[in-house]
């Protein structure tokens, strides 16, 4: 995977950072943020988040949890840094490739991954990094959107996804399943959320 792809991706988010948070208002309202509650709720321990992005998990995280947050973007970061202040929170959010984990191996008790791997460069590099920094038996948690196992939702993921990547810098049709599993992890829980099975639930357990 080229840097060059990299860079592209990191100059797509610091320009969409401003109006990211406007942009999910309603999903968030309407969806994703029970979702995002659901998925982090009662998680205790040293936790890393992968993509923080704006801060959209923060407020969910339990008072107790030792969170890290990594992003590419600059300025995505800083809006997840605005939040922090605003919660009076001690998050550390932290500047990183998620390709190239800066972490020892078996560092965190628990990986959270939502709505990143569709805009990561190399999807399955990243998902090996999450399971080399999670300690054994850990948890992997992640809410993502990727292709449908539908050939109708999935002929239209193929066809709008170049677009969406030119403008987003997202892919909509990756197989984050088939991925995780290149990434040599077994699913230890997938949920359909919302578009059939576009938007799924997944949980592992690292062993």
């Amino acid at each position: 995977m080229t840097e060059e792809q990299t860079e592209y991706v990191k100059r797509k988010y610091d320009n969409i950072s401003r109006k990211y948070d406007k942009k999910l208002e309603k999903t968030e309202m309407k969806f994703l943020g029970e979702w995002r509650k659901n998925l982090l709720k009662g998680l205790k321990g040293d936790i890393l988040e992968i993509g923080v992005g704006t801060g959209k998990n923060l407020k969910y995280y339990d008072k107790d949890a030792n969170v890290t947050g990594i992003d590419l973007s600059s300025e995505m970061l800083g809006k997840a840094k605005e939040k922090q202040k605003i919660l009076n929170r001690k998050f550390k959010l932290i500047q990183m490739d998620a390709q190239d984990l800066r972490f020892e191996d078996k560092t965190f008790d628990c990986v959270i991954c939502t709505l990143f791997l569709c805009s990561a460069p190399d999807p399955v590099r990243v998902i090996k990094e999450m399971k080399r920094v999670c300690k054994k038996n850990g948890k992997i948690l992640m809410i993502e959107h990727m292709l449908s196992k539908n050939k109708i939702i999935a002929s239209i993921e193929h066809l709008i996804s170049p677009i969406n990547y030119w403008i987003h810098g997202c892919k909509l049709n990756r197989d984050t399943v088939e991925n995780i599993k290149k990434a040599g992890l077994e699913i230890e829980k997938e949920t359909n959320l919302r578009y059939f099975d576009v938007f799924r639930r997944i949980e592992i357990t690292n062993n």
